[in-house]
């Protein structure tokens, strides 16, 4: 039996691994339809300013914080929306039980001042912090907090496959929560971290789920405040938060600037104090710029070419290897990430746990690839389409390095453009033949990702491959229920290896979150899944 538990937030990391299960529909897939603007192929010079004046607030506590971004947020539902541009929004509002180390390896209590597994691991015991109130007022109880996981694990088409594990939660006293599970579930700690167990009132304070989504209340550093759609949404400070002398900053507003462009020069010029996310091909000028900063924080995006395995040549892992050896990843960390970012070895990514970094992943090399395509179905090589993003700048370079070099193998790889949501619907339903996609992780265990990349029968078809290995997915159950940090690493290690030698998917690279904000701006901190905590912001 093992225990956690915390007077403050910054506690070491739980002794539990920490985990997910496997979406119907990958979120991360869905957020191609938005993009994250990591970069262009070929881009244009950064307009200047007309001149520069110092960025935000007049220091220390208080100010209005402003964060610029291309998207609008979609919904505050928290139980059905995947969307970055709404995640990083309502996170500041709702809290969960445990959240994810800054380093995004673990978890540490945050409303739960701590838990404890059984010693069978199948339950888990949280002792809720004594105090805790919602933005109106009202106390929160161990009854709010299963009506919150409850109402995640019902809902359809959302976020429910994150509680698949979970059998019932139970609630002993107001301060004490007992969630029960059906099977030892090493992810479990890890799933009570993610967005869709936010805790809310019971029964939504009493109003319709629409009414409540509308205005929501939680607990909070930030409550809500207005929302005009398609331009801003603004969140006031929670006087009466629970973590003292938190937030700083009076209010956060995420306004929406579509153009790259507008979005640098509002930084400039002292109307916003954060850029979401500035193409790498704009950071070199940015970060000459006076009183900007740039951060490149860590994370767990990676960039995969798919191959449809029901759909010509696929099945044949020669064909997959010989296109994977085809693939210049280095030229594309050049060209696509202005160099801001590396070559992946691994179907996983240096930032989550259990990544081994001793993968040995296929690398760029054009004689291994004509020796693969030599002892395949097809050693005179075939005709293949891509089916491409319009208007996406990471999607069209990643098309014509690979269009390039498989034409040196003989492979004749057409290009069929479709706008984003096309290209999204038709790689869900497998209608392609090949394709780019990407993944960044929401918590702090690969099984998020493995499972859904691995395991046809988890919903994503094997992320859109149909790659189906019995002894690979049994791996990757043994790696579900062992809580042994040793000998899940091992089983990583061997799913990690096998998956790269299967040439499962075309992994491509790893890139970093691209931010730039005002040099007045101090404590913003974006974890490895893109989530950050405005209450430690001070302007």
């Amino acid at each position: 039996m093992s225990e956690q538990s915390a007077d403050v937030p910054n506690l070491p990391p739980s002794p539990i691994p920490a985990g997910l299960r496997v979406p119907s529909i990958s979120r991360r897939r869905l957020l191609q339809l938005g993009g994250l603007g990591i970069g262009a192929f070929a881009a244009g010079p950064l307009l200047a300013a007309c001149g520069s004046s110092s960025p935000g607030g007049s220091g220390g506590k208080g100010g209005d914080l402003v964060i610029v971004r291309a998207q609008d947020s979609v919904d505050m539902d928290k139980t059905i929306v995947f969307s970055n541009a709404s995640l990083w929004v309502y996170q500041q509002m709702y809290e969960c039980l445990v959240t994810m180390t800054d380093d995004g390896q673990s978890v540490k209590p945050w409303l739960a001042e701590s838990y404890q597994m059984s010693p069978d691991n199948l339950s888990c015991t949280l002792k809720l912090r004594p105090g805790l109130k919602f933005h109106n007022g009202a106390p929160l109880t161990s009854a709010d907090v299963k009506f919150s996981i409850d109402e995640s694990s019902k809902t359809s088409g959302g976020w429910e496959f994150i509680n698949s594990a979970i059998k019932e939660v139970t609630t002993p006293d107001d301060l004490t929560v007992v969630v029960t599970t059906k099977y030892p579930w090493a992810p479990l700690l890890a799933d009570l971290s993610c967005p869709n167990n936010g805790v809310i009132p019971k029964d939504y304070g009493g109003k319709s789920k629409a009414d409540f989504y509308a205005a929501p209340i939680a607990t909070g550093p930030f409550m809500w405040d207005t929302w005009q759609k398609g331009n801003f949404i603004k969140l006031k400070k929670n006087p009466a938060y629970w973590q003292p002398g938190k937030p700083a900053v009076d209010t956060v507003t995420w306004k929406v600037v579509p153009d790259d462009n507008a979005r640098a020069i509002q930084l400039q010029g002292g109307q916003a104090q954060i850029n979401e996310a500035p193409p790498f091909s704009s950071l070199a000028q940015l970060k000459a710029t006076p009183d900007v900063k740039v951060d490149l924080f860590p994370s767990t995006r990676t960039d995969y070419v798919l191959m449809n395995q029901t759909r010509g040549p696929y099945a044949d892992v020669h064909v997959r290897r010989a296109i994977s050896y085809a693939l210049d990843r280095e030229a594309m960390v050049k060209n696509i990430l202005f160099g801001n970012g590396q070559p992946a070895n691994s179907l996983m990514m240096p930032a989550a746990p259990y990544y081994d970094k001793n993968c040995r992943g296929i690398t760029y090399d054009m004689n291994k690839a004509r020796q693969e395509l030599a002892m395949s179905s097809v050693p005179h090589g075939f005709t293949t389409t891509y089916l491409a993003m319009s208007g996406d700048s990471v999607d069209s370079a990643i098309a014509q390095i690979l269009q390039a070099s498989l034409k040196e193998l003989g492979i004749t790889m057409n290009i069929q453009n479709v706008d984003a949501s096309t290209q999204h619907d038709m790689t869900v339903k497998m209608d392609y033949e090949i394709a780019h996609s990407y993944w960044t992780m929401d918590l702090a265990d690969p099984d998020e990702l493995v499972q859904f990349a691995l395991d046809p029968n988890s919903g994503g078809h094997s992320f859109y491959s149909g790659y189906n290995n019995p002894q690979l997915i049994d791996l990757v159950h043994q790696a579900q229920r062992e809580f042994d940090k040793t000998k899940r690493q091992a089983l990583y290690n061997q799913i990690q290896q096998q998956a790269a030698d299967a040439a499962v998917l075309g992994f491509l690279f790893y890139s970093p979150f691209p931010y730039s904000q005002s040099s007045s701006l101090q404590g913003l901190k974006v974890l490895p899944t893109g989530y950050y905590h405005l209450e430690d912001v001070t302007l």
